[in-house]
């Protein structure tokens, strides 16, 4: 008898239901005997993908496209590339429009997936070298913390437009509008506003100056949506009062309904960070929520992929997959689909209290793109590594917020000052008007 294992036929990657296959003898699972969630997943097909690579990047050079230098920046203020050389200027294409991604969303079905927006391979490296095409000289990135470099050699503008074939490179790239010196003038009036609260030690080590500009990973989303919510809803039939003095209570009769509703919507270019550093929103180590403040971006403007545009400024890479990020979107989707059903339970003037709420996500679109932020950090020391405090500049619209630390005692003093004025104020009025 022979021990030989009978050849294993193809089966689909890791984390499939089909990657073990049946015991002999055992016939194959029916997805249709499967519970919903579970059979829909294996039911469903796979991501459709849009090709956003720059077919122009082949060669991993940005060139002028009238002369061919490879010296090539951001037009400060404006979409433009600017040729170092012969001063040619141009605008790459904005892929809204090159790749129709603001048409059918309300006919999106299942999942599509932009080039930039795949799964990132785990076994990527991030440390690489590139052979510049400009001179030939080797240079080294650390993609952990860097997406561009320029060769020390001839100025190349070295991109990882081909390098990286894991979905770490963007679709797309909002460029900067907001110039360095505009934004740190926006965050010393943020500060000196606030200065006379603020901790000591960060008045003293303030330095606008080295504010940073950084391209911040984003997904940005179009959904076809339809949500279920229910609970009940109360309207005011009468009001009353029992007791007196310190006793008195104020009481309400009110009927009950039995609410439910259904809205179908759709969703065009929601924002979803996807930086698991910047989307860890713990209040008790970091003010990471100071960047959702400076919304919304004009993302219909976002320019093709192309690393001249990250010249002079820092970047962080994407490290969360459309998976990941699938419950943020989920949340958010109904969190809209809750403002959707408000103006038509206004007659519950005694509100509504929702119990039951479903979600269905009919199609999405995911694009990854690049969004510019001026950022200023201060870390204040403390318990457990203290507090990390940021001041965030919107690149395209000046909009600032921030986080400042503040010294505790001087604001206990100014509400116990305050308070003690205002109850002055409040009996000095009841005693003239007796």
């Amino acid at each position: 008898m022979s021990n030989t294992t009978p050849p294993v036929p193809p089966y689909s990657g890791p984390g499939s239901p089909r990657e073990v296959p049946p015991a002999p003898g055992q016939s194959p699972i029916d997805p249709a005997t499967l519970p919903d969630p579970i059979r829909k997943e294996i039911e469903a097909p796979d991501p459709v993908a849009i090709d956003t690579a720059s077919k122009e990047l082949e060669d991993g050079v940005n060139r002028c496209p009238k002369c061919g230098s490879t010296d090539v920046r951001q037009k400060p203020g404006s979409d433009q590339l600017i040729c170092m050389y012969c001063r040619h200027q141009w605008q790459s294409a904005r892929v809204e429009e090159q790749f129709g991604l603001g048409e059918g969303i309300d006919q999106l079905e299942g999942t599509v997936i932009a080039s930039g927006a795949r799964d990132i391979a785990a076994d990527a490296r991030n440390l690489m070298t590139f052979k510049c095409s400009g001179c030939g000289a080797e240079v080294t990135v650390n993609t952990e913390n860097a997406m561009t470099a320029r060769c020390h050699w001839c100025r190349h503008m070295l991109g990882v437009n081909e390098q990286i074939a894991n979905g770490a490179v963007p679709d797309a790239v909002l460029p900067f509008h907001i110039k360095k010196e505009d934004a740190v003038a926006r965050i010393r009036q943020f500060v000196d506003k606030r200065r006379l609260f603020a901790l000591k030690a960060f008045k003293e080590q303030f330095t606008p100056e080295n504010v940073v500009g950084v391209y911040l990973p984003y997904m940005i989303v179009d959904g076809n949506a339809s949500a279920d919510v229910g609970g009940y809803g109360e309207i005011k039939t009468r009001e009353y009062t029992k007791g007196s003095g310190d006793s008195k209570k104020t009481y309400y009769d009110a009927d009950v309904y039995s609410v439910s509703r259904h809205v179908d919507f759709t969703v065009d270019d929601l924002p979803l960070e996807s930086s698991a550093a910047r989307g860890n929103l713990d209040t008790r180590r970091n003010t990471n929520n100071i960047i959702n403040t400076i919304l919304p971006f004009d993302t219909k403007n976002a320019i093709k992929w192309n690393a001249s545009y990250l010249a002079g400024f820092t970047s962080e890479k994407r490290d969360l997959n459309v998976t990941a990020l699938r419950p943020e979107l989920e949340d958010q989707l109904l969190s809209i689909a809750r403002s959707q059903v408000e103006y038509s339970v206004n007659q519950y003037d005694r509100g509504v209290r929702w119990e039951q709420e479903r979600i269905d996500v009919h199609g999405s679109r995911w694009v990854s793109m690049y969004l510019p932020v001026w950022l200023y950090s201060y870390h204040q020391p403390g318990k457990n590594g203290g507090m990390l405090h940021y001041i965030a500049v919107n690149g395209r619209t000046g909009e600032t917020m921030g986080s400042v630390p503040v010294q505790q005692w001087k604001l206990l003093t100014t509400a116990i000052t305050v308070g003690t004025f205002v109850e002055g104020i409040v009996l000095w009025l009841i005693g003239h008007s007796s």
